[in-house]
């Protein structure tokens, strides 16, 4: 079955606007204002979406179904790679001693904590995001 997308489905660029800002508002609002935890919130703003989806845009329930699924499948493989990965680089060098030689040498370049987290920060984010790149240094803090 193909389906086109409707942008507009209200015949005003501010009310589809508005209507296809609806689950970005629920997910802030619900994280923001309500203090709710965040795969709670996540949830609602799927759901919201989904709504939106199908009663706003016009979308078959089956095909926004499948989009989400597509989507989470597509979102949480690659952090799931980086994080398996990142866990698998700091046992090897936790075991091999060389994590001692890094924590000795930036203990050599200031003793302040602050600046060896800068420190550690600035590094390690351009090396994470030289080597693998996709935002890995957001996905591994």
């Amino acid at each position: 079955m193909i389906w086109s997308q409707v942008y507009d489905p209200f015949g005003s660029m501010w009310l589809s606007t508005i209507a296809a800002a609806i689950p970005v508002l629920v997910l802030l609002g619900a994280i923001g204002i309500f203090e709710i935890r965040a795969h709670i919130a996540a949830m609602l703003g799927l759901v919201t979406a989904l709504a939106v989806a199908v009663f706003a845009f016009g979308m078959p329930a089956g095909k926004a179904g499948m989009a989400a699924v597509y989507g989470a499948g597509f979102g949480l493989m690659p952090i799931g790679w980086i994080i398996l990965n990142v866990i698998f680089l700091y046992q090897l060098t936790n075991e091999k001693g060389e994590f001692d030689v890094l924590r000795h040498s930036i203990r050599g370049i200031s003793d302040d904590r602050r600046m060896q987290v800068l420190f550690i920060a600035f590094s390690f984010g351009a090396f994470f995001e030289g080597a693998a790149g996709f935002g890995t240094p957001v996905a591994v803090t």
